[in-house]
């Protein structure tokens, strides 16, 4: 711990998206502090994710809602690395069919990318950057990659964003197959997030 850094009790997650809200609520719930999202803080700013990387975007929303709400506040990013499409759509994998596109819009803007692309060529990996960023100006990062393919449809009803098209070999199904706690196992976002537990872990309060 940095020595003009407090211990914590709660933290921000720099998040509008209940789906995410939900996950990272599960992956961080066991440091026993409170965990608050932007839904608490509706004047908070709208962040541009205008940068290049995923770190970029994430230690820019958490160093942003910092700033605005004096919490420690945690963002992350998340990209999906195609090969075949020389990693599209990378960062802008949110918005890929447009600022508006909804989970099911990127998937088939996707899936029709891919059409008659035989399996061995659809590799991909996704790739979650957390940031920790502390009012008084500390921050971390942290990194998740999880490795697999495009499959040739959406299969499953689990999960959210890319995850019914997000092959994994290992396990012969697609994400949106998984039940959320065989998800919270092997996800991106599950390495990153609990590497940041491990980070945030010694900064609880009473743990110092």
């Amino acid at each position: 711990m940095h020595s003009t850094e407090k211990s914590i009790e709660e933290i921000l997650l720099a998040t509008r998206n209940p789906d995410k809200v939900r996950e990272l609520a599960v992956l961080l719930g066991d440091l026993g502090i409170r965990i608050r999202t932007l839904a608490d803080f509706p004047a908070a700013p709208k962040v541009e994710e205008d940068g290049t990387t995923c770190e970029a975007n994430a230690l820019k929303k958490a160093r942003e809602m910092a700033s605005a709400t004096g919490l420690p506040s945690v963002a992350d990013d998340t990209g999906l690395e195609v090969a075949v499409l020389d990693g599209r759509p990378g960062v802008f994998a949110a918005r890929y069919a447009g600022e508006r596109a909804t989970y099911e819009d990127n998937c088939r803007k996707l899936l029709k990318e891919l059409d008659g692309v035989p399996p061995a060529r659809r590799t991909a990996r996704f790739v979650t950057v957390a940031a920790l960023a502390m009012p008084e100006g500390h921050s971390r990062v942290t990194t998740g990659i999880l490795i697999g393919a495009i499959a040739e449809k959406c299969v499953g009803s689990q999960g959210f964003g890319y995850d019914p098209v997000f092959f994994i070999p290992e396990i012969g199904r697609t994400l949106a197959e998984l039940t959320a706690e065989e998800k919270n196992r092997i996800s991106h976002r599950a390495k990153a997030f609990q590497s940041m537990a491990d980070v945030l872990r010694p900064l609880v309060a009473g743990k110092v």
